[in-house]
């Protein structure tokens, strides 16, 4: 009986590169390659400088390459106008960086429909419920009315973390989105990533400077002056799908 094929990717990057025209030109990225799997947890390491957080605006859409390409479920992104890029990044992708950037006006649950709203594809009724149960599945079923000011540090990350969920997502992509709690709420914050990657099967890729964090990813990418320097698998039995 021959093995399963492996799944597609959901992010490829090929010869992903990124410069900021100054004089002299300083490269952010250069000529990355990479394959985001499904159900895959990725770490993206390397010193303060290296480059993690600008690869990681490029996998987002949220920059574009000076040269290279992007390809999400196999569609080039690079000639994407800049409101078909930002529609895909409502729908299909979701972000959490290191502040969680939550509306101090807005509760928890208004924060969490806040993006089901703009996407425009559930009732008001319908966005309540999702947000609702967005927030008890990251342990804040009881809190949902409550204001970020009234919420710990851990707490509103993972309200965050809920609205980056809003719209059922295929990739979750974190800038160093433990940088700012504690160990106990970083390690919580770390397993719904895990959770979310190993159990509803999404791409999760997190920028950090964390080395247990790294530790605990199922690839580890390593980065240097620009390039991806090394992608390593770790924890194999977990998910024997290949990374290119």
């Amino acid at each position: 009986m021959s093995a399963p094929a492996p799944e597609r990717p959901v992010l490829v990057a090929e010869g992903l590169t990124r410069r900021l025209p100054v004089d002299p030109p300083v490269t952010l990225v250069d000529g990355a390659d990479l394959a985001i799997q499904p159900g895959c947890f990725t770490a993206i390491v390397g010193p303060s400088g290296c480059g993690k957080s600008s690869l990681l605006y490029l996998l987002g859409l949220i920059d574009r390459p000076t040269q290279g390409r992007l390809l999400f479920e196999g569609r080039d992104m690079t000639p994407l106008s800049g409101d078909e890029r930002a529609r895909i990044r409502l729908e299909h992708f979701g972000f959490v960086f290191q502040f969680h950037f939550l509306l101090p006006e807005f509760n928890a649950l208004e924060n969490v429909m806040l993006p089901i709203r703009r996407l425009g594809k559930l009732s008001g009724a319908e966005a309540d419920t999702r947000a609702r149960t967005l927030l008890a599945d990251v342990g804040l079923g009881e809190k949902v009315l409550k204001s970020p000011d009234k919420l710990s540090g851990g707490e509103r990350q993972r309200v965050a973390i809920a609205r980056a969920l809003a719209n059922d997502p295929a990739l979750i992509l974190g800038d160093e989105p433990t940088g700012n709690l504690d160990s106990t709420n970083s390690a919580r914050v770390v397993d719904l990533f895990r959770t979310l990657a190993h159990e509803q099967g999404r791409a999760v890729v997190c920028v950090t400077h964390d080395t247990g964090i790294a530790e605990l990813a199922d690839v580890r990418v390593t980065m240097l002056d620009g390039r991806v320097e090394e992608v390593r698998r770790q924890h194999a039995e977990q998910n024997e799908t290949p990374q290119g």
